[in-house]
Formats: structure tokens, sequence, C-alpha cells
């Protein structure tokens, strides 16, 4: 029985032992060589005495030796704590130090780059190293070389389903980042209900190149393994650099964010792509890139789909209902319930917006170390029997959506980025895809700004498809012709080059919010 994480690694590893679990470059490692580097993590984690949940933080490069011990950590009995990449020391420090991790496993580079941070992570007891010579023993904390080989047998602290599998951060609007607590009910249930509608193969090639420790991409791995499907791993520099290693791997499967895919729309793809379907998260994708890979991968199935860390996956639009619906984000995926609720509760309307709110297996179990927000965004399912002893919970978005008298469900915003102008609340999703829509921009970002008068004026920053082809007067006629006027932004400046981004590959509206007040301050 699946009910761990590590489970379906390991089963299936013991049915198709020779089957390509992982590539990354030259590399390539089979079913039967992961389970085994995976145990061996994990005998060497018991080793070093971790204690049962004890939290094992994974900061490094996309790699086979990251996988490992991703589920090396699950299958010790510990919790894995995977650190995006990007992060730079003080991020990681905070981190380590909220979560109270015990090991850390990085390389040799970073654990350099992380030395003059680590004396704030009191209960970090020692570092495994992916890679490269072990330090003298003179090194401030123990560290441990990467074990050569398979484990022999080894004794796992004993695990049930509701226990905590992973605590994946992710950032908020303000503030420090959060520590989503997941057990391997959540995990296992989400890579069931996601692998099932996307129909995922044991033949099936998927290419990861958004980082593991979005909730996102981790599920390439989790899905993957639970159907025995190879997964290639990779560091890209450049949209056009997945372009190539698609057609080099043969791949079947590409997971990417709406910046991601703007980039990759005006790419020219091989006439004889292997692409067998394509999916969307982490935002809406502009109805003109949806409209442009159908274009350019006409065979392809594409998958628009919404989610948030505190449970994983809620919707997805089937691929048939693409042309119908590019705007929507689809249904509840299975073994999940979607409500569209008022504030207090009660169902909306058909086309009425409301709090997206998620009920099921998936929901996880609150902010680590956080109960006061914890409170505010895991609370009592809507409409629940007053009978009912002990309260089932849910995840109460913070999200706007409505659902049409189809069914279908069309994402408005979330709440922190909603601009309030006059006492109208604007989603700055609607404002970008107007500006998408008009051909001229390549990227763009709204977002609301402090006004005297009108409490906030709406900015955009945009990025031209063509450099000096158009000016910000241009787009604003655009927005006047196409916007009622409270919706018209009160300025748009145009800037060469992409837009930045935060460490899960999504713009990153709240830097460019802050930098512009800082350039008016």
């Amino acid at each position: 029985m699946n009910h761990l994480i590590h489970d379906s690694l390991f089963e299936t590893a013991a049915r198709t032992p020779a089957a390509e679990a992982l590539a990354y470059g030259d590399r390539r490692c089979s079913y039967a060589q992961l389970a085994g580097d995976v145990r061996a993590v994990a005998a060497l984690l018991l080793d070093a005495g971790l204690e049962p949940g004890a939290r094992v933080a994974v900061y490094m490069e996309k790699r086979i030796e990251n996988v490992a011990a991703l589920f090396g950590a699950a299958a010790a009995g510990c919790v894995f704590v995977p650190v995006n990449p990007l992060l730079k020391p003080e991020q990681v420090a905070y981190i380590l130090a909220d979560c109270n991790v015990r090991l850390l496993a990085t390389t040799a580079e970073r654990l350099a780059q992380l030395a003059p941070v680590l004396e704030r992570c009191p209960d970090l007891r020692a570092v495994l190293l992916a890679d490269g010579d072990v330090p003298p023993r003179e090194a401030a904390l123990p560290v441990l070389a990467w074990p050569a080989g398979a484990a022999a047998d080894f004794a796992p602290h004993r695990r049930i389903d509701t226990d905590v599998a992973a605590i994946l951060y992710t950032s908020g609007s303000t503030g420090q980042p959060k520590g989503v607590v997941l057990s391997h009910r959540n995990m296992v249930a989400g890579a069931q209900s996601v692998a099932g509608y996307l129909d995922l193969r044991a033949d099936d090639r998927l290419l990861a190149v958004l980082p593991l420790s979005f909730d996102y991409g981790l599920s390439q791995l989790t899905t993957a393994f639970l159907r025995g499907a190879s997964v290639v791993l990779m560091n890209y520099l450049f949209p056009k650099d997945i372009v190539t290693m698609v057609a080099r791997e043969r791949i079947t499967g590409l997971a990417a964010v709406p910046p991601l895919w703007i980039a990759l729309a005006r790419l020219a793809w091989p006439a004889d792509c292997t692409l067998r379907f394509v999916t969307n998260s982490g935002g809406a994708m502009p109805v003109p890139t949806v409209q442009a890979l159908r274009e350019i991968l006409p065979d392809t199935r594409i998958y628009l789909m919404y989610g948030l860390t505190e449970a994983f996956r809620s919707t997805y639009l089937p691929p048939e209902e693409v042309a119908r619906r590019p705007d929507s984000i689809g249904r509840a995926i299975p073994n999940a319930e979607i409500l569209v609720v008022r504030p207090d509760g009660t169902p909306c309307d058909a086309d009425e917006p409301g709090e997206l709110v998620h009920r099921g297996a998936l929901v996880a179990l609150g902010y680590w170390n956080d109960p006061a927000r914890t409170a505010q965004r895991f609370r009592p399912a809507p409409g629940q029997d007053p009978g009912l002893p002990v309260p089932e919970l849910a995840v109460w978005s913070g999200d706007t959506v409505r659902r049409d008298a189809d069914g279908y469900l069309y994402f408005i915003g979330r709440s922190d980025d909603m601009i309030k102008v006059s006492g109208y609340r604007i989603s700055p999703t609607e404002i970008e895809s107007v500006l998408h829509a008009t051909g001229l921009v390549a990227e763009v970002a709204a977002f609301g700004i402090d006004h005297p008068q009108l409490g906030q004026a709406i900015a955009v920053i945009a990025v031209p498809v063509e450099e000096g082809v158009i000016d910000g007067a241009a787009l604003l006629a655009e927005c006047k012709r196409r916007l009622p006027a409270y919706m018209v932004p009160a300025r748009i400046d145009l800037r060469a080059g992409p837009l930045p981004r935060n460490p899960n590959g999504k713009i990153d509206r709240n830097l460019l919010r802050h930098t512009l007040q800082a350039t008016e301050a």
C-alpha cells in the first residue's frame, strides 16, 4: 500500500528496477539505483542520530543527489525541507532556524557561502555534502560525506500517513516566508489526483524546470514516481534551452508558470514536437499565450490549473475546454471540493465573486510555528453539520474567483494583490490581461501605489514586444479604449529586459511596487 510519500518510489523500483527514474546531464539513474541512493541517505541520517520528525533541509541545484536527499529524509522518518537554490544565505539561515533544521544537505560551494550565517542556526547538528571533499574536522559543524553505494537494511522511524512529511516555505506579500506543513497523506493524495487527471503513464518523460522547493515543481517527482515515469532535471539559463532539451530528451510533459510560458510561446518549436501535454499553474496564463501555444503545439494537450501551497492543487481545466474557456481555471481536481463563498460563508450565486475555499485530503496541516496565521487561513469548512464533534478545517485561500452557470471557475485576484481605487476593488490580473491582448507587450505587471485622494492608483510596468515600437502613451490609449475609467492606469512605465521574478519564477509585483515607490520618495 502506498501510504507514505516514498512508498511509490520503492514500489516502482521493485516492479520495474531497470526503468529510468531520473536524468541529469549525461547521468542516468534507474529506479533501482535511485531507491538504493534513497536507502543509503536514510541509513546515514539514522546513523547520525536524527530523531523521528527531525527536519532535514536540502539546499542545492536540481540534481540526482537533491532528489535522493529529499526522499531519503522521508524514508528515514524525518521531515524534508527543500530550500530554493536561488535564495541568499540570509534567507536560508532564516528557514533553517525557523523550523529547527537538524541536518543540512548541500554542496561544498554552497556550504562555503553559508558559513558566515550558520551560527544563527543553533539546532543544526551536521552537514551532508553532495559533492566535493569533506572540509577539515575543524569546521564549525560535523560534515558528512555522501554515502557510497547502496545501503544495507535499515530500520526507519515508524511513520503513518498523518505524520509530517515536508515543510515548504512560501513567500508572503509581507514579512518572512511561511512554512507550509504537509503530511504524507497530503502529498500522496495530491500525487494520485494529479497523475489521474493528467493520465500520466510509465512511458512519459517529464522535464523538471521548476524549483523542487515549489510544490508545483516537487509534484513532477511525486507523480512520476507514482506511475513509474522518468524525470529529466534541468537548471536552465534561457527559455530556448528548454525547447532544445524537449527535443533532445523526447520530453512528453512540461510544467511552467505564466512568465515562462509567455517566453516559450514566442519561440520556434519543432513540427515533430514530442510534448503530449503541458501544464500551467502559479497564476493565470494570458489568453493570447494560450492561443499561441495551441497554434505552435497543435497536438499537445494544455492543462490550465490553479493551486496554492496550502492545498497543493485545487482546480484544472480539461484540455477539451481550453478553446471555449481559455480564461478559466476549470473545476475541482479529483478528491477535492472547491467552494465559492461570501464573507459569512454562504455560497455565492453563479457569476458572483467570492472567496475560494478548498476542502479535502490535500489541505495542509497549517503554518510551521505560526498559530496566528494558521488560524487566519485554516478555518472550519463552510456548511458543516453543527453536530460534527470536530469541525473539518479548510483552506480559505483569500483569492477571489467566480463560478459560471456551468460550474467553471474564473480567477479574479488575490486579496493581497487587489488594488483599491476610490472604493473599487480591481484585480491586477484583469488589467494585465487587457494589455497582453493588445499584442504590444511581452511582459506586464499591474499594482497599486499610494495616492492621497484615491487611496491607491494603478501603476503598470511593461516590457514591449519590440523596443521602440510603442510608448507608454500608446498603451494608455489602449487601456482607455478597453477599460472603464476607474480601471485605467495612472501611469505606465516601459522598460527593457525581463521583469524581476520571485524564486518560483513568478513576476514579483511587490518588488516592482517597492522599487517604484522608493524612486519617487
